[in-house]
């Protein structure tokens, strides 16, 4: 080994333990209060709901299964940063506050769920690179939008 190549790896091992010392986001899971929850909501069948558990749930809920690697910088700010994002956009934990809220928004929900596994969108292809068991079938893809599309029921799709 050349000593150029040893000092690059000296000191990216340096700069790589440094960066764990910066604070980055914190990983925590806020309380899930049954109530609000997309299941205690709409009450999905268990097939879906454990569709939705294997590949939604860890970033789209208060429920992150946070694995090791969500504690070594600099992966750690991003899967903080990707999880933030993804419940802003729709957390099944907080469903009736966020997006089944009211009738009109849960349908949109809805369908975009349906629309966002259909085309590929969901979930992420970095995701079920590190998560295979995430991975959705056609089969998984149909049974998810037959339920959204049985959801969508005005009976069904809001509850208070």
């Amino acid at each position: 080994m050349s000593k150029r190549k040893f000092i690059f790896g000296v000191a990216g091992l340096i700069l790589f333990l440094a960066l764990q010392f910066i604070p980055g986001s914190k990983q925590s899971n806020p309380p899930v209060i049954k109530e609000r929850t997309l299941q205690a909501s709409l009450t999905p069948p268990s097939h879906i709901d454990s569709l939705l558990r294997r590949s939604c749930m860890d970033c789209h809920s208060n429920e992150t299964r946070w694995p090791w690697y969500s504690r070594v910088a600099p992966l750690s700010w991003g899967l903080a940063s990707d999880v933030t994002r993804a419940r802003k956009t729709l957390n099944f934990s907080e469903w009736t506050r966020q997006a089944g809220r009211r009738p009109g928004i849960a349908l949109g929900y809805l369908t975009a769920m349906c629309a966002g596994v259909k085309g590929g969108r969901m979930p992420p292809a970095k995701y079920i690179m590190l998560h295979p068991s995430a991975r959705l079938s056609a089969s998984d893809r149909d049974a998810l939008c037959a339920w959204t599309a049985i959801a969508q029921a005005p009976k069904t799709a809001f509850r208070q």
